[in-house]
């Protein structure tokens, strides 16, 4: 045991009495005050904590109050502290003191426990960990002083101390970290304002300093007091004002809903901060007269500050203006060098014409730059006020010389080209025009020369922008403004190579690709098109020249192309560099059970290495020696260098350890139902027993290695040594040998009496044995030959021995048998029976009946769990014939043993002592999900009979297996108890399968367990050790399974409990373990409306109280509102746990807060309020739907030390952890999702992470530097709507601030993704929406202009660049298809084919559409493949992507695009993002018609529809289509595109095509439509209700995105305007006439309609004759006008359905202007008819979609096609078997 458990307490918290404090020892006595983790108000409470000398030194030292001025007016005690003594000083709440108390107890008793080496007294804290303490706490206020050019106020030196000055400045070290805690820890929503905390941080400690000081009060003369003071002064005077600010802001913003710049979010309130003003306005006490405190509607309150944030695409331009001018510019200069058409461009170059005209590309960036400094000032105007006139001033400036050098490029370029035309020739003068004209360009690009200097020099560019001399701020005032975050971005040297190699690699072949395969190939068509004269047009041309009109669109799509696809090359070089990354990383070695044999024999050493702490000396830590020692070891270990798992022979210690955690891990997955009985007794390591001589690997490795010896010895004639040379080969044979051996000499001398003949017959005969084999003389005195029998006899008395009936007289048999085997046949001379007698290998005396062993059996009682267990070892060993492959037959359990097992392989940092590990603290937020999977849940059947129990029957069926045999271990005697006494457990089986917060908790908790399984290692001598695994092995394994002679498993019984609350390792613990468990791991879960589901007795908090009862170190915070008055409601953080002596849950914390919690976006607002019970170092974010495994938890110390490594230039501030998606195997659509999230969480985080440095937070479970973040804004952010994707605001706020984000996948955590289509489209409309709202983003802003070059690439093509990429593909799908029709109905095309090269023309519609090809497959295709092939290998990873296709992936993943297009363009243009509960249940529900037509219809289905018509008209009309095969290869992307947008929620849809479920959707729909409904119904229920929200985001789009909108919309016209000219009655006309009469159909239409509206209205109720005989009249008026034109004019029947093409389109476009219109004819009576029209449209659009639906669901055959391809082949027959079978229920359904 260390040093620091030695105390002189008195003894009873250790041994067997201190074990108590898992089981339920301490706690609060009743009565006493709650504690959270340590009793720090009563040091002799028995808790193991107090144990640690360093906890009571940080308690000795917040005692020192000493001659500090007590606080008036409050009698002051014995025991009060520094924290006390701020508490009544400044107003504190008395909880907030208690928790902060506690809290920085535990941070600085863990400091100083990892102090290296240990300070001399351990009972006083060591002064720099106060000060260590200090700095970093405060590391952001200091910064935020000096950007401010202010002293801060933390009156203390850094320098070296002296001894009588180091105690007080410890004690003021502890003073500011206290007071920043304390601040901290009541700021409540001020908690995501860090620099406005640092404001009220700088005056406070300003008052702390005048008291320290003993200042005098110049206006009372008495000593100096705080401005604020009193009772619950600080949150009253300080918190509350500013939080009513911030809420009157969001309260004006209309939920969100009102445009960002109109009033100010968390970001404008803290960025107030980042000016000297607040200084001189804000003042101290805060004066609430200020402007800052005025509230909307005032018009003189302070507006946004920093940023503007307007929604528009062209933030895509302002952000990241480098990379569109360089595409711009490089677009430009290639189009003009391939336009003079020879091969390659740089014979293009040669002539001086074209040089010159390339330099034009000046012209068009300092364009650009005008245009870039117009869009500046357009969107950021609000910004310039009095105080920022400056501002201003730049806008204006870089506005007129952005426009000068725009002029003055353009003149020196026209002055030279003038020149040249009147010297007919490139003369000197026209030479020294354009010299003067690149004079100028090198001035214009003198600033891009100094950032490529500045680039090549990182740390002088880090320098200048962190310095805050004003020098340097004045000479960089004209590039960009000056903000507190985002300076000092720069990386170190070799980071910088590294990602720019990329990128210039990356852009060589994409500009390389793009001159040869896009651009000039356009070249020679597009001449020939500008150059056409004679055209035969099929309409009236509005427009002369058309023809150019044909040749941009014919670039449109190429140019989108173009400017998308760095997006593809981006996703090939991530891939192949990622997969480089993972090779050298070592992942993906031990892919299976094969390659973990290979390995296994060098695990032992593996794991000592890599989990248990490295034993040397102090000195030695982190050296340049030691780090090379580490490295030549683990490279020994990998590769099997060295032999070490030689040390393990001599060293039983380190393979009892190994043993002990090996075994828990099994243990773990038996618990968890992953593996069975059996497997677990082949998996395990038993302890040694029985004398065996070798270690005993799992049965696992040594089956068939005994018969192959065997077979060897038989075959083989060879001496002694030669035998055994061989045998050594192979180290399991080896073992297998040797413990069968040992084990058949223990066995026999076991059953057979001691006092016996017998007994001594048999120690004679294996006397002999060894005797012979130790002067190696066995293969000469015994026949190899007879070896086989004795293994045949052995076999037949094990059988024997395991039967549950034993038959002595057969025991006896088999035993004499085997002796006579051993005497006469097996030796090689026969000796005499005087031979024997003296050898002692016959009895002396014969037997009454002649048998030996006829008495001397007596075998052990079936108790003897431990006996049995060997022989049954025993019994696999002789036995097993094949490879045990498929052990364990579970995939999870064995892709966990495989990755666990790999990942030791791997380099990490090697683990420190439990007491010297990083404190670390696991945080979930949790709202209102399940928490337990309820009994009705469990069996509530849908309307396919199918339960949520039968489900998980079918698809975890050999889980299920093991489950009911766990049970019946348990005392399970029926099968129906399972809805009986183990209803609970089998609410938990079902739970830990499904997305449920119990899930999360138990994978949480394995922490805890893993935390005390290691400190009871660390700490335990190798007698403890020793003598633990032989008391564990005889207690027995955890359960014991008694078999028949075949091994197959009978009945189970229970050794004990399998809580395992008792059992395994944890029976050896001291009492020390739970103690120090406790102090370096809590857990908090955020339910942020337990307070609510108590007092409503909701079902989920019982629960939850049963999580907490079975949990100690989980924590539950909940936001509580007390009703004081009849309105008055006051709200509070609490934090609550269970007491396991008093038997309740107790309340521990109850911290006041200013008002309501949600200001901001829900998740991010009760992750804040958590985050100050939170504990430790550092904190994990885990979301609700997240798993956690034993083995994996055991690394987590590993991972914190990653803490001290630099990566680059810094160290790390957020650790990312890689994440398994558990989800996959639930159906086809889940596999798909699961592939590409796994994808991005490995292969795609890795890139990110390394070589390219911008991988940022994209959600749990990345780790963050707790104390970092604490100072800095906190682990998200919550702005209402702009902040959606709160998650990775934390990575661009870390980034921004100077952190750094790595990447780690040597652990993993469990993550559930959504499984239903429904659930998936509304999480990808979530991400794609908060995309959206991130493009407008100050962050994204300031992060695409602050960082490098190549970086901000990364950082673009990562983040909302993917998305943008996602759209221009969709863009281009549909500027090609309507650039096409234009070009077949305007006749264009028909013109070029008969008079241009057509071939150019084809091969063009073919180029485009590979691109389309090359984008869907390769985007979510090729990282897939790659990361698979790196992890299970290359075969698998293309037989898994061809399994894919046929289960439709490519339909699911142009689905998604459709999803992402949609959502993200809609946002940025009209805003709308909102949060979507997309729910975590399972997919065996069939959505009806109707609501995959209300999630659809917008962003698929009639899209889909317009594309179809487009191509079916283009079928129609154009020259080049008529043949079929050059119109198939044109357009079947496009098509395919229409086939899945269309048909992707029925073909992914349970019972999609059921004909009986199609009809009775098809009715819902019709009722849906026509359904009125009132004022309250919901639009589930009713069309319009639906149709009206579908509208919302007009409501709150601003005038730009209502005009753009109706640009869009006009496109619907040109259908009109493109068919009439073709119809028959128009007889060829040309005239402009023929469309504008086309108009009366419309008319008519529109009057046809309201006519029948009229009568419908007046007449259907009670007059329906005259209703009818409306409708006649118009029938009869309709046949009639039909008639007239088809005898007296052209017109042709098909001209009725070819109209109808024409003016349908026309009609949804005037709905959709109406929409936008909506405000100013909403209350006239077109308004109506619009409602009505649109109606109509819908019930149309579902038709049409349904009609495809509707047919594969009649066919025979497709609904049996569709389950398979949805559902695995488990569930999938199951399904059928449930359909034929009359009880579809699950199995046990009483």
């Amino acid at each position: 045991m260390s040093l620091r458990q030695r105390t002189t307490r008195p003894a009873g918290a250790g041994g067997a009495g201190g074990r108590g404090y898992g089981a339920g020892g301490y706690g609060a006595a009743e009565g006493e005050e709650a504690y959270n983790i340590i009793p720090i108000h009563n040091l002799l409470a028995e808790h193991p904590a107090l144990r640690f000398p360093e906890v009571r030194a940080a308690m000795a030292a917040l005692r020192t109050v000493g001659d500090l001025r007590k606080p008036q007016f409050i009698g002051w005690q014995e025991g009060y502290d520094l924290l006390d003594w701020l508490g009544f000083i400044f107003g504190f709440q008395r909880d907030n003191v208690r928790n902060q108390r506690e809290h920085l107890v535990l941070l600085l008793a863990n400091a100083q426990m990892r102090i290296q080496p240990p300070p001399d007294n351990i009972d006083a804290l060591e002064p720099n960990v106060a000060r260590r303490l200090r700095r970093k706490l405060l590391k952001n206020y200091t910064a935020w002083c000096s950007y401010l050019g202010r002293k801060p106020n933390v009156w203390i030196s850094d320098k070296r101390r002296s001894a009588t000055a180091a105690s007080d400045y410890s004690r003021r070290d502890l003073l500011y970290t206290a007071l920043y805690l304390l601040i901290w820890g009541e700021a409540a929503n001020l908690r995501f304002v860090p620099e406005c905390i640092s404001y009220i941080f700088h005056h406070m400690a300003m008052d702390l300093n005048r008291i320290l000081e003993d200042y005098i009060d110049e206006t009372t003369g008495g000593s100096s007091t705080p401005a604020i003071t009193g009772e619950e002064a600080f949150l009253n005077r300080v918190v509350k004002p500013i939080y009513s600010t911030i809420k009157a802001e969001v309260d004006s913003s209309r939920n969100g809903t009102a445009p960002h710049s109109a009033w100010r979010n968390y970001d404008d309130i803290n960025e107030y901060f980042w000016s000297r003003h607040c200084f001189d306005r804000l003042r101290w006490p805060l004066e609430l007269s200020k402007n800052f405190f005025a509230i909307p509607p005032d018009r003189n309150r302070v507006r946004k500050t920093g940023f503007v944030e307007q929604r528009s695409f062209w933030n895509l331009f302002r952000s990241f203006d480098r990379l569109w001018v360089m595409l711009i510019l490089y677009l430009q200069a290639a189009i003009i060098v391939a336009w003079e058409g020879k091969t390659y461009p740089w014979e293009n170059l040669q002539s001086r014409d074209v040089q010159v005209r390339t330099l034009t590309i000046f012209i068009t960036w300092a364009g650009l730059r005008f245009f870039q400094s117009i869009l500046d000032a357009g969107t950021q105007y609000s910004l310039v006020r009095r105080e920022t006139m400056w501002l201003g001033v730049r806008m204006v400036l870089k506005s007129v010389v952005a426009a000068a050098w725009t002029v003055a490029f353009s003149i020196l370029y026209a002055r030279a080209w003038d020149q040249k035309n009147r010297d007919r020739r490139w003369s000197t003068v026209a030479n020294q025009r354009l010299v003067n004209y690149l004079e100028a360009a090198g001035v214009f690009v003198l600033p891009e020369v100094i950032a490529l200097v500045l680039f090549i020099l990182p740390w002088i560019r880090n320098f200048l922008e962190k310095t805050n001399w004003r020098i340097f701020y004045v000479l960089t005032w004209w590039f960009q403004s000056r903000t507190f975050v985002g300076r000092g971005l720069r990386e170190g040297l070799v980071d910088n190579v590294k990602y720019a190699l990329f990128w210039v690699l990356l852009l060589a072949v994409k500009f390389t690709f793009s001159y040869f395969l896009q651009i000039k190939p356009m070249v020679s068509p597009s001449k020939s098109i500008y150059k056409l004269h004679v055209v035969d047009y099929h309409w009236h041309e509005l427009f002369s020249r058309t023809n150019r009109f044909a040749v941009f669109l014919l670039w449109l799509p190429v140019v989108l192309v173009y400017l998308m696809d760095i997006s593809i090359w981006y996703s090939i070089f991530s891939s192949f560099v990622g997969a480089l990354v993972g090779l050298f990383s070592h992942i993906g070695e031990i892919r299976n059970v094969q390659q973990l044999r290979l390995r296994f024999q060098f695990f032992a050493s593996a794991m000592q290495f890599n989990l248990m702490p490295e034993e040397q000396l102090f000195h030695d830590r982190g050296t340049l020696r030691s780090k090379f020692k580490d490295a030549v070891l683990r490279l020994k270990l990998r590769y099997g260098l060295g032999r070490p798992y030689k040390k393990i022979e001599s060293n039983q210690v380190e393979a009892t350890r190994f043993a002990l955690i090996w075994n828990e891990i099994m243990a773990t997955f038996r618990e968890e139902d992953i593996i069975s009985d059996r497997e677990l007794e082949l998996l395990e390591l038993p302890a040694n027993s029985w004398n065996i001589r070798v270690i005993r690997w799992p049965c696992l490795l040594l089956c068939n290695e005994l018969l192959l010896a065997l077979n060897q010895a038989k075959e083989l004639v060879a001496s002694d040594r030669g035998h055994w040379r061989k045998i050594c080969k192979n180290e399991y044979r080896r073992c297998a040998v040797v413990e069968a051996y040992d084990s058949v000499k223990h066995l026999l001398l076991e059953i057979i009496k001691e006092e016996t003949e017998e007994h001594e017959i048999i120690s004679h005969l294996f006397f002999g044995f060894d005797d012979a084999i130790s002067v190696e003389k066995l293969t000469a005195e015994y026949k190899m030959a007879v070896l086989p029998v004795i293994h045949t006899k052995l076999i037949t008395l094990l059988d024997q021995l395991l039967k549950p009936n034993k038959d002595l007289n057969k025991i006896v048999n088999t035993l004499q048998t085997l002796y006579d085997v051993a005497i006469r046949d097996f030796p090689t001379t026969k000796r005499n029976m005087e031979q024997l007698k003296q050898a002692g290998l016959v009895p002396l005396r014969p037997t009454a009946s002649g048998l030996l062993f006829e008495n001397a059996i007596e075998l052990p009682v079936a108790e003897d769990t431990n006996f049995y267990r060997q022989v049954r070892r025993l019994h696999t060993i002789l036995t097993s014939r094949d490879s045990m492959n498929d052990v364990p037959k579970n995939l999870e359990a064995r892709r966990r043993i495989s990755f666990f097992s790999n990942s030791l392989f791997m380099n990490m940092p090697r683990a420190p002592q439990v007491e010297k590990m990083f404190a670390f603290s696991v945080l979930t937020p949790y709202y209102n999900e399940d928490v337990l999977f309820s009994k009705e849940q469990l069996r509530t059947e849908n309307e396919d009979g199918i339960s949520i129990l039968f489900y998980l029957q079918k698809i975890y069926d050999d889980e299920w297996a093991n489950f009911l045999e766990r049970m019946r271990g348990e005392g399970m005697v029926d099968e129906s108890d399972i809805w009986g006494k183990k209803l609970r457990d089998l609410r938990l089986w079902a739970s830990n399968r499904g997305q449920t917060l119990s899930r999360t908790v138990r994978g949480m908790m394995y922490y805890y367990k893993a935390l005390k399984m290691l400190t009871f290692l660390d700490s335990a001598s190798e007698i403890d050790i020793r003598e633990g695994s032989r008391e564990l092995s005889l207690l027995g394994s955890s359960r014991e399974t008694v078999v028949d002679g075949l091994g197959d498993s009978l009945r189970s019984v229970s050794a004990r409990n399998l809580s395992r609350e008792s059992s395994g390792v944890s029976l050896l613990f001291k009492g020390h373990e739970y103690g120090t468990a406790l102090m370096k791991y809590t857990y908090v879960v955020a339910c942020q409306i337990y307070g609510q589901q108590k007092a409503k007795k909701d079902p989920h908090a019982e629960e939850i109280l049963y999580l907490m009862k079975n949990n100690e170190a989980l924590r539950v915070a909940y936001v509580d509102e007390v009703y004081t008055g009849r309105e008055e409601v006051e709200y509070y953080s609490v934090l609550v746990k269970y007491d396991q002596q008093l038997q309740k849950e107790v309340e521990i914390y109850r911290v006041k807060l200013p008002g309501p919690l949600k200001l901001g976006e829900g998740k991010p607002e009760n992750q804040n309020h958590a985050l100050i019970f939170t504990r430790g170092d550092a904190v994990q974010t885990i979301d609700m739907n997240q798993d956690n495994y034993f083995e994996e938890a055991l690394k987590m110390r590993n991972l914190l030390e990653e803490y001290t490594h630099n990566y680059g230039s810094r160290k790390p501030t957020i650790l990312g952890v890689r994440e398994h998606v558990f989800t996959g195997s639930v159906s086809s659509l889940a596999w798909f999702m699961s592939a590409q999230e796994t994808s991005f969480v490995t292969l795609g985080q890795r890139v990110l992470a390394n070589p390219l440095k911008v991988r940022m937070h994209y959600g749990h479970p990345d780790v963050f530097d707790r104390l970092w973040f604490l100072g800095r804004g906190g682990i998200s952010k919550a702005s209402r709507v702009i902040n959606i994707s709160e998650d990775i605001f934390a990575g661009f706020n870390c980034t921004l601030r100077g952190g750094n984000v790595t990447h780690h996948e040597y652990i993993q955590v469990g993550k559930g993704r959504d499984v239903g289509l429904n659930q998936i489209s509304m999480f990808e409309a979530k991400v794609a929406s908060g995309n959206g709202e991130q493009s407008l983003s100050r962050d994204v802003y300031r992060l695409g202009h602050r960082l490098d070059f190549f970086r901000m690439l990364s950082f673009y093509y990562t983040t909302v660049g993917f998305y943008f990429n996602t759209m221009l593909v969709v863009l281009t799908v549909y500027s090609f298809v309507w650039g096409r029709l234009y070009l077949a109905l305007s006749g264009l095309e028909a013109a070029i084919k008969n008079s241009a090269d057509s071939t150019s023309n084809t091969a063009l519609g073919t180029v485009l559409n590979q691109q389309f090809i090359i984008q869907l497959g390769i985007f979510t295709a090729l990282p897939m493949i790659v990361e698979n092939s790196l992890e299970h290998g290359f075969l698998g990873a293309v037989w898994d992507f061809l399994t894919m296709q046929i289960q439709l992936a490519s339909v699911f993943y142009t689905f998604s695009m459709g999803t992402k297009t949609h959502y993200f363009g809609r946002t940025i243009l009209h805003g709308g993002a909102k949060y979507r509960a997309t729910g975590r249940g399972f997919v065996v529900q069939h959505k009806s018609f109707c609501e995959n037509y209300r999630l659809y219809a917008r962003s698929h289905f009639i899209k889909a529809i317009e594309l179809g018509v487009v191509l079916t008209l283009y079928a129609s009309y154009s020259a080049i289509a008529k043949n079929t095969i050059v119109y198939i290869v044109m357009t079947i992307s496009s098509w395919f595109l229409v086939v899945s947008w269309i048909m992707a929620p029925f073909a992914f849809n349970p019972s999609g095509f059921d004909w009986l479920k199609t009809v009775d959707d098809f009715d819902d729909f019709m009722n849906w439509i026509w359904y009125r409904g009132g004022i309250f119904a919901k639009s589930e229920q009713s069309w319009e209700k639906w149709w009206e929200e579908e509208q919302d985001h007009l409501r709150t789009t601003g005038l730009w995105g209502k005009l753009l909108e109706i640009v869009l919309d006009l496109r619907f016209f040109f259908f009109q305007y493109g068919i009439v000219f073709q119809l028959n009655i128009a007889n060829n006309s040309k005239s402009i006439i023929v469309y504008f009469l086309s108009w009366i159909y419309v008319l008519v239409a529109f009057g046809v309609f309201l006519i029948m509206g009229y009568a419908r209205d007046k007449y259907a109720a009670k007059e329906h004759v005259y209703y009818r005989t409306v409708q006649a009249l118009i029938i009869t008026l309709a046949i009639l006008v039909i008639v007239i034109l088809l005898k007296f004019t052209e017109f042709g029947i098909v001209d009725i359905f070819t109209s109808l093409l024409a003016l349908i389109p026309t009609g949804w476009g005037m709905i959709l202007i109406a929409q936008v219109m909506k405000p100013l004819i909403k209350t006239t009576v077109v308004w109506d008819t619009v409602v009505a029209v649109a109606r109509l449209y819908d019930m149309m659009f579902g038709i049409i979609v349904m009609a495809p639906v509707a047919l594969l669901s009649w066919l025979p055959g497709f609904q049996a096609m569709q389950t398979r391809i949805l559902f695995n082949e488990a569930f999938s027959r199951g399904l059928q078997i449930s359909r034929i079978i009359t009880g579809k229920k699950s199995n046990f359904d009483l």
